[in-house]
């Protein structure tokens, strides 16, 4: 089953596409005139000339790219992004340098990936107490190191 999603693409790139048979994310591509060169620690919204028109009840995440974190060092903020049904603006994405040295951000370099999903609508329940669970309010670590 596959969703459809609404994509203007005014990017000078191919519409994004799944690598692989079996991806979860759709490669986005930097659309700049210019290259970006990322100071270590410094961050930057790059531009990709997309913009989709998602269903209700579905969500557009942005990700980092695991090869461009692991060589280079750089990772998208606020990871992950999202995107929601409403939303008509381009899509941009904003990459920090976590690295010791600078990096150069190329037209055309895939930057980060999207990830589209179904989501569910809540409505809360106020209740004055919750049920008990084993690990009640533990967290952070509390069930183990390992």
């Amino acid at each position: 089953m596959s969703l459809k999603v609404q994509l203007k693409n005014t990017s000078r790139h191919a519409a994004p596409n799944y690598e692989t048979e079996w991806s979860a994310g759709l490669d986005l591509k930097a659309n700049i005139e210019e290259d970006i060169t990322l100071a270590p620690l410094s961050r930057t919204l790059v531009p990709t000339g997309l913009f989709i028109a998602l269903e209700p009840g579905t969500e557009a995440q942005i990700r980092p790219r695991s090869g461009l974190a692991y060589k280079q060092g750089i990772t998208v903020l606020n990871s992950p992004g999202t995107i929601d049904a409403d939303y008509r603006g381009e899509i941009k994405v904003l990459l920090v340098n976590l690295s010791n040295a600078p990096v150069t951000i190329h037209d055309g370099d895939r930057i980060a990936q999207m990830v589209v999903s179904r989501h569910e609508k809540i409505s809360f329940d106020l209740v004055e107490e919750l049920s008990a669970t084993q690990r009640g309010a533990g967290g952070f670590g509390s069930t183990g190191e390992r």
